[in-house]
């Protein structure tokens, strides 16, 4: 009998929430006994392959029909009838707790984690297919969104010193308070600023810092200068995904991929939900606006980043691009963002095509408001920081963005981002290139 016949028997819900939870846990154990009996992924046939393949196939229908069935039941528990307001990790271990077999446990993916990428299970997957459908359902989508706006437990147990001294040292970022300019600065040195989990971690506490920042009134994001030898002694914007890391199974599907949607990038949109200003009866703006300050180049990630921004200042030789259609994934929320700001054929050539935009480029000017001489973009920069002190740009750039980008469309965009990722992340074409050719990149 083959797993397919097999598992069919077993496939009926009853609609009701525990003894559904019961058939997905039962259903779990019964292909995890039969994962184990294969050898490890790289040691497996063809043969094995397609087994493993199949009750991996068959495992995350049934937790997608049950997903289908009780999401607001699912997330009611985890919760607490929404008075909890867990980030996407604390979700997701939360559902693996009360759920069993939904999700990854913590020792699945810790196990993962010391495998390269072509070597896991792709246990990430089933954490994708969690994360469609709770996005996709507006009222747990939108209890996620406010979640992920809230400031990070880091960021607050720095604020006092920063508050004090003015600045914040990551691992691979600096923020420092200029006046009323929040300088944070990339600097993730020796791989052209490659994002990985590190990058992504220090630079939502920074963005935090400055959004809780009193005396910031405007963010100023900037390249550091290099240590890698192709561009030592320069500043670089952003060589987008860390490859390396990615080859080596080190990116993280929840805290990266999502995360940095929802948490950074979402913040530098939306700015902070901080619960004790709901009380209050009055608005209290959490949100700043945001100019970025290109050296070089801004490549995936980093181009990403600039769509976010509220003004862009470029060196007239950088250029921009976001190459992941030909790395086999999805640049985040840029495919949302990007025909807004220059149109949608352009768009669909950047994306589909991998088309490079040159500052001076007059068809680059719905990324980069500004194209100076490369000596010149600091003081650039500080200028048209200057100008968005103006006491009513916090209140048009929060209406713009209301108009451009409603919470509700961010949501369906990033419902089905969460699936088509996730499975980007392990199909056969992207397993292939990292397995090859990016093993050996510094970042890109």
């Amino acid at each position: 009998m083959t797993p397919s016949t097999a598992l069919t028997r077993e496939r009926s819900l009853n609609g009701e929430l525990d003894p559904d939870a019961e058939a997905v846990r039962t259903r779990t154990d019964r292909n995890e006994a039969r994962l184990a009996e294969l050898p490890d992924k790289p040691e497996r046939t063809a043969a094995e392959q397609a087994v493993a393949d199949e009750l991996h196939r068959s495992g995350r229908e049934l937790r997608s029909r049950f997903l289908s069935a009780h999401t607001p039941a699912v997330f009611a528990e985890l919760t607490a009838a929404g008075t909890r307001w867990p980030r996407l990790a604390e979700l997701v271990c939360a559902a693996a707790e009360r759920f069993p077999g939904l999700v990854p446990t913590t020792a699945q993916l810790a196990a993962e984690r010391a495998r390269p990428q072509a070597h896991k299970e792709g246990r990430e997957i089933d954490q994708a297919i969690f994360f469609h459908h709770l996005l996709g359902t507006r009222a747990t989508g939108r209890h996620i969104v406010e979640a992920m706006l809230r400031p990070t437990a880091a960021a607050l147990a720095l604020l006092p010193t920063f508050a004090r001294s003015g600045v914040a040292e990551f691992a691979t970022v600096r923020l420092e308070r200029d006046g009323d300019l929040g300088r944070v600065t990339l600097g993730n040195t020796s791989c052209l600023n490659a994002e990985d989990d590190q990058l992504t971690a220090d630079l939502e506490t920074a963005v935090d810092l400055v959004l809780l920042d009193d005396g910031i009134r405007v963010g100023l994001l900037r390249g550091a200068t290099m240590t890698h030898p192709r561009y030592a002694g320069r500043r670089v914007f952003s060589a987008g995904i860390n490859l390396k890391h990615l080859h080596q199974g080190r990116i993280s599907y929840v805290d990266f991929l999502l995360g940095r949607e929802l948490g950074y990038l979402s913040k530098i949109v939306r700015g902070l939900r901080v619960p004790e200003d709901r009380p209050t009866g009055t608005r209290v703006w959490r949100e700043k606006p945001w100019l970025a300050a290109v050296d070089t180049f801004a490549i995936g990630g980093g181009m990403q980043l600039l769509l976010a921004c509220d003004r862009v200042v470029a060196g007239a030789d950088a250029y921009f691009s976001l190459p992941a259609a030909q790395e086999g994934i999805v640049p985040g929320v840029a495919n949302l963002r990007l025909g807004r700001l220059v149109g949608p054929r352009l768009a669909r050539d950047v994306i589909l095509n991998g088309r490079k935009l040159w500052a001076a480029d007059p068809q680059a000017s719905g990324i980069c408001d500004e194209a100076v001489d490369p000596q010149e973009v600091g003081r650039a920069a500080d200028r048209a920081a200057e100008r968005l002190t103006a006491p009513a740009v916090l209140a048009n750039r929060h209406m713009l963005n209301l108009a451009d980008e409603p919470v509700d469309r961010f949501l369906d965009y990033l419902s089905e981002f969460a699936l088509v990722q996730g499975d980007r992340l392990y199909s056969p074409d992207v397993l292939a290139k990292i397995g090859t050719h990016w093993a050996g990149e510094h970042g890109r």
